[in-house]
């Protein structure tokens, strides 16, 4: 994961395709459809809404950039992305307001065409970068439709593909997903073959199922109750993350920074995930890693956050793009934590006891708790996820096609971190309030996670071969 001013932007000419005219035209006149947003889309959006209001434009869009090598053929590209986005219904279905109620659209795959405009050439990548940004936040904004823009640079020996989308749309599994499904529609393509697939579920329908199992639930349901007192725990508010961020409780939205980095590498990734395998696995050693050097940094007792999880709970759901993301809230009493394996036992137990409560939206939750949570930052809270992206087709040839997930830095008063386990290691990416607090704080907590885990790897290294020694 990484930001627009990071992913090895070069000079070229650029090419763009939106939805064709005569589909937006085509949607203006769609009937409703009675599948309903997902709850997470509804407070995505309503969230987008209640800050323009309050003066601030916050674009809020992910994408993804990779490369395409040698002669590039735009039609045949064309029809790739055109075909790709008939694979996901979600891509042709939008939003619109009745009052204050958000009613569902969705254009029919007959309807869909792309409007491909050649922009002109750029010869300084800093300009490109700043045209592509601008053109992103206007193109693949919460409170329009279509809200996504695709994009390629093209050169003598190949492009550079830039796709954005509001989040409504995507989460970071689907966006890393689109490099190797894109790659393979358009060799195919320039095969002259047609890709056998089997039908992707839509996420739509997924919503839809989500939304009438969550509408079921009232404010004495168990969720509800462990949710109140984490709250409560939390002093009526969800949390952000336990350091000092220099925040002006009565100033507005700070700008936000951004933070990129290798922790290490594909070995000491691989001894830290042996280690932490008994445990749980990675997941649960990040966990205790950020829990602990949270400890050290802030001093604090108990580390809480709300742990994302995906909710593709059926392997239908697998290969669909959505935002198919809920989150679990734990409480790691890290001033007992005697060692690490300490830690990770009590962070085991805590992901075990709650991420049942993923399954349902918080925003659901947040509905029946009646306290007003109207929302004034893009982000309700801070996040620490960590995604293992190595099983995604095409994963292996990340590095060499400059292969990147794409989040925009903007404003906003949370800290976002995203923990990645590819091929070449372990990635840490964070999103944070652009003041000198929260810059000392984080590098600080990145240090200190880097420590935590070359010492477990190193000693899982250790282990490994005196075993293996004594072994012979």
């Amino acid at each position: 994961m990484t930001d627009l001013q990071r992913c090895e932007i070069r000079p070229g000419r650029l090419v763009e395709w939106t939805l064709h005219p005569t589909a937006v035209g085509a949607a203006r006149a769609l009937p409703d459809d009675a599948r309903p947003p997902a709850y997470v889309q509804e407070s995505h959006i309503r969230t987008a809404r209640s800050v323009r209001q309050d003066g601030l434009f916050v674009p809020t869009w992910l994408g993804t950039a990779f490369d395409i090598l040698g002669v590039i053929e735009l039609d045949v590209l064309q029809g790739a992305l055109r075909t790709w986005m008939l694979r996901h219904e979600t891509l042709r279905s939008g939003f619109r307001w009745a009052g204050d109620e958000m009613r569902r659209f969705t254009l029919d795959p007959d309807a869909v065409a792309l409007h491909r405009e050649d922009v002109g050439d750029f010869a300084d990548a800093g300009t490109l970068t700043r045209y592509l940004q601008d053109r992103f936040d206007v193109a693949a904004d919460a409170l329009t439709w279509p809200n996504f823009l695709f994009t390629a640079v093209v050169r003598d020996d190949g492009a550079s593909v830039y796709l954005a989308f509001d989040h409504s749309n995507v989460d970071a599994y689907s966006i890393h997903r689109i490099a190797g499904e894109i790659h393979e529609l358009y060799d195919a393509g320039r095969a002259g073959r047609a890709v056998e697939t089997a039908p992707v579920a839509s996420y739509i329908d997924f919503c839809a199922g989500e939304r009438t199992d969550a509408d079921r639930i009232d404010d004495t349901h168990t969720v509800v109750s462990r949710w109140r007192e984490f709250i409560a725990r939390c002093d009526g508010k969800l949390p952000n993350f336990p350091v000092d961020l220099g925040l002006d409780p009565e100033g507005p939205l700070p700008e936000q920074k951004f933070l990129e980095e290798m922790l290490v590498d594909d070995t000491d990734a691989a001894a830290f995930e042996a280690y932490c395998r008994p445990y749980g696995g990675s997941l649960v050693g990040v966990l205790s890693a950020v829990a602990l050097a949270a400890r050290e940094i802030s001093g604090l007792d108990v580390y809480r956050t709300v742990v994302p999880f995906h909710t593709r709970a059926k392997s239908r759901w697998a290969d669909s793009v959505g935002w198919y993301v809920g989150g679990a809230p734990i409480e790691i009493p890290v001033e007992h934590a005697t060692d690490f394996e300490h830690a990770l036992r009590m962070v085991r137990a805590a992901l075990r006891e709650n991420r049942s409560l993923s399954r349902m939206p918080i925003a659901r939750v947040l509905s029946l708790l009646g306290a007003d949570f109207r929302p004034t930052s893009p982000d309700l809270y801070s996040i620490v996820s960590y995604v293992d992206s190595r099983g995604l087709p095409g994963s292996e040839r990340w590095q060499e096609l400059k292969a990147y997930g794409l989040i925009r830095v903007s404003y906003g008063d949370q800290v976002c971190a995203w923990v990645t386990r590819v091929h070449e290691g372990l990635q840490f990416a964070c999103r944070l309030p652009d003041t000198d607090a929260a810059d000392k704080n984080m590098r600080r907590c990145v240090e200190l996670v880097r420590e935590r885990v070359v010492t477990v790897a190193r000693e899982a290294l250790g282990m490994s071969t005196t075993g293996r020694m004594l072994g012979r």
